[in-house]
């Protein structure tokens, strides 16, 4: 019977070391998610990395809102988002080189919203890097879509040589023709 209990404790205490080391992991999961989207259009790969925050009920886009109008916004969670282009291409009717930046927006309760590609590609969400980083603004017309809880970047449109880059987070979203 002391052989058998010297055998079992040693296993018994590699399976409590492991039931406990599970459920301590599971409280260390990030809120919000990494997201990669990536498209090829024309000879040229769009690559986006970024965080998936979730709305949660919250007031997202609102001038008291989670994302207040008319101030500069890192569509994402964590470190800012970054998209990389592999050839030159126009966005929004004007050029940008190849390379990788971080994507900024200004959203405004009317009006466009301002779209910026940041040359500061490896930064945290806040702050923005400003305006001496700009690579290029362009202004984009956002649209009022069906509720999307978790915030997502994605082309829902792509053609020959042409594609359409979405940022859609509640019922907004932030459409940018590359």
């Amino acid at each position: 019977m002391v052989r058998i209990r010297r055998k079992l404790v040693p296993l018994v205490t590699i399976a409590a070391v492991a039931i406990a080391a599970r459920g301590a992991g599971a409280q260390g999961y990030p809120f919000s998610q990494r997201g990669v989207t990536q498209q090829d259009v024309a000879f040229t790969s769009i690559e986006v990395r970024y965080g998936r925050p979730v709305a949660r009920g919250r007031t997202l886009f609102a001038d008291s809102g989670l994302v207040p109008y008319g101030k500069v916004w890192h569509p994402g969670a964590d470190s800012a988002t970054r998209i990389t282009f592999s050839h030159d291409v126009i966005a929004e009717g004007r050029a940008l080189k190849a390379g990788e930046y971080s994507l900024w927006l200004i959203p405004r309760g009317t009006g466009p919203w301002t779209m910026i590609f940041s040359t500061a590609a490896h930064v945290f969400h806040t702050p923005y890097p400003g305006d001496g980083r700009d690579a290029l603004r362009v202004d984009v017309q956002p649209e009022r879509l069906s509720h999307m809880e978790t915030m997502a970047i994605y082309f829902p449109v792509v053609n020959r040589d042409e594609a359409v880059l979405r940022i859609h987070w509640g019922e907004w979203a932030a459409p940018a023709r590359i």
